[in-house]
């Protein structure tokens, strides 16, 4: 089926309309009517072949909700008209170490939702900003959030995932002091998250104007991390640190604010390398430096019932599909909160 999308023939060129090519379902596969999805800094990375390997034409989004609109003669789980997501992944080997245990992320063979191996023309992945994706019935997930909501859960299929993950493995909850870096997309969903899951949350900007803002997102605590003294103060206060600044910076002066056996999990990724750290600053106080990439089906699943339990979205601006430029330049100012989402109706326009 021919579908209308929005993507990048070369690294240097606009996103534009395209026409491409869903393939029907086969016995496992559910069909989906997409009708949101969010904008990921990895879309405008992949976009203008930032990070190696980009095929073109290349269209992004992995923050994909909508409504189920064919299904596979074998599909079980999912029923037409059922509200559902897709995140970061659309396949994976299914039968290895890391699949058995629903870390498909981990799989060496886990296929992205765009730019990854497929049999399906043209030979890679087309993500979400598209009106349909057709996607193996594993890798969908289950919406529950009232459907008014539902252009705001798109980011949790990335953003939320994200952030969650580290929060659950290195056990955030009552008692725990987290910290989280940066206040941007994936940093406005970690402090909702922890703040939910019983911890208490410092978040720490390099701007003084986003004190507020973090404030109302639920931190106990904001911290301006250029403000040395202010630094200082919680040196060795830190169970766990989530660092979502997707830019090089110096980790030790967040190294230095955990506990013994305080872990720094980094989730964003910058283009280049981040300063190497002081091993002194690990050794002394038995400190992590740990890394974590988006979560399982299973977990995703997790995240998303737990947002819907606690009444948890992304704060987002809406745009048209004709908007995606614009809104890329506007993403690299850090001009959004948090989260762009395309609203996939105006594909058709």
């Amino acid at each position: 089926m021919t579908v209308k999308a929005y993507g990048a023939r070369a690294a240097d060129k606009p996103l534009e309309s395209l026409d491409i090519t869903r393939r029907a379902p086969g016995d496992h596969d559910v069909q989906i009517d997409i009708a949101y999805c969010g904008v990921c800094h990895s879309d405008l990375h992949t976009v203008r072949a930032e990070w190696a390997g980009t095929m073109y034409p290349c269209v992004p989004g992995h923050e994909i909700v909508g409504r189920v609109s064919a299904i596979g003669a074998h599909v079980r789980d999912f029923q037409v008209g059922d509200l559902v997501g897709v995140g970061c992944m659309v396949d994976s080997c299914q039968h290895c170490a890391d699949c058995d245990a629903g870390l498909e992320n981990y799989c060496d063979g886990m296929v992205g939702t765009y730019n990854g191996p497929t049999q399906d023309a043209p030979g890679h992945t087309l993500g979400g900003y598209a009106q349909q994706i057709v996607v193996h019935e594993r890798f969908v997930l289950n919406v529950s959030h009232p459907e008014e909501q539902l252009a705001a859960v798109a980011p949790l299929l990335c953003a939320g995932i994200t952030t969650y993950s580290p929060l659950r493995n290195w056990q955030a909850g009552p008692g725990k002091k987290v910290g989280i870096v940066g206040i941007g997309g994936l940093g406005h969903m970690g402090v909702k998250l922890a703040r939910a899951m019983g911890a208490r949350v410092i978040a720490f900007t390099t701007s003084e104007s986003k004190r507020e803002d973090a404030e109302a997102l639920g931190a106990h605590e904001v911290v301006v991390s250029r403000d040395a003294q202010a630094m200082a103060a919680r040196a060795a206060t830190l169970d766990l640190i989530v660092n979502t600044v997707a830019a090089p910076h110096d980790l030790d002066a967040f190294l230095s604010l955990l506990k013994r056996d305080g872990t720094m999990v980094l989730v964003g990724a910058p283009a280049t390398p981040h300063p190497s750290p002081q091993v002194f600053n690990l050794i002394m106080k038995r400190r992590s430096l740990a890394g974590s990439m988006i979560g399982g089906i299973p977990e995703t699943q997790e995240m998303l019932d737990f947002c819907a339990q606690h009444g948890i979205v992304a704060d987002i601006e809406m745009i048209r599909a004709d908007e995606i430029n614009a809104a890329y330049e506007r993403m690299l100012k850090g001009d959004v909160k948090y989260r762009f989402v395309i609203d996939n109706a105006t594909l058709a326009a």
